[in-house]
C-alpha cells in the first residue's frame, strides 16, 4: 500500500493522518509478522525519535477501533498487531509464541438471539498447536 493509500485509509475511518500514525500503520503495512506494541514503537522510534512510547500505543488503539488493525492476542504474551488486508486466520505456536496467518474460511455468525449477544465485528478462529519448528522438538523430548 502506498502512501496515499494509507492517507486514504486513515481520513476514510475517521482518523486524522498524523506523521506518527502514518507511521505506525506503513510500519504494519510492510511487515509479513505480527510484531508487538514493543517492537513496533523501537521500529516507527528509529525512523522518527519523536515519537513517545503512549502516542505509539494510542495510535494502536486508535487503528485497531477503526478496524484498520487487528490485536491478536496471544495468552500470557504481549499481544501482536496485524494490519488487515486481507481476511485471515491465525495460528498461535503454543511453544514459542509465533503469530501465523492461515487462509480465511467463510465462519457463519450465530443468530444474535442464540448467544444473547451482537456480534458487531467479525468472527475470527484462532488455530494453537505447535509451529513447524516447535514440532519436532517435541516429538524428540
Amino acid at each position: 500500500m502506498d502512501a496515499e493509500a494509507i492517507k486514504r485509509s486513515l481520513e476514510s475511518s475517521g482518523l486524522r493522518c498524523t506523521p506518527q500514525r502514518y507511521a505506525v500503520m506503513a510500519f504494519l503495512m510492510e511487515q509479513a509478522r505480527h510484531p508487538t506494541a514493543a517492537e513496533i514503537f523501537e521500529a516507527v522510534n528509529r525512523v522518527d525519535p519523536r515519537s513517545s512510547r503512549a502516542t505509539t500505543y494510542n495510535n494502536l488503539r486508535d487503528l485497531v477501533q477503526a478496524g484498520l488493525v487487528r490485536e491478536v492476542a496471544v495468552e500470557g504474551r504481549a499481544a501482536r498487531f496485524d494490519a488487515k488486508g486481507m481476511r485471515h486466520h491465525h495460528f498461535i505456536c503454543d511453544c514459542c509464541g509465533n503469530v501465523e496467518d492461515m487462509e480465511w474460511y467463510e465462519v457463519p455468525r450465530p443468530a444474535s438471539g442464540s448467544l444473547g449477544k451482537r456480534i458487531l465485528r467479525e468472527c475470527e478462529l484462532i488455530f494453537r498447536g505447535l509451529c513447524t519448528k516447535c514440532a519436532p522438538r517435541q516429538a524428540s523430548r
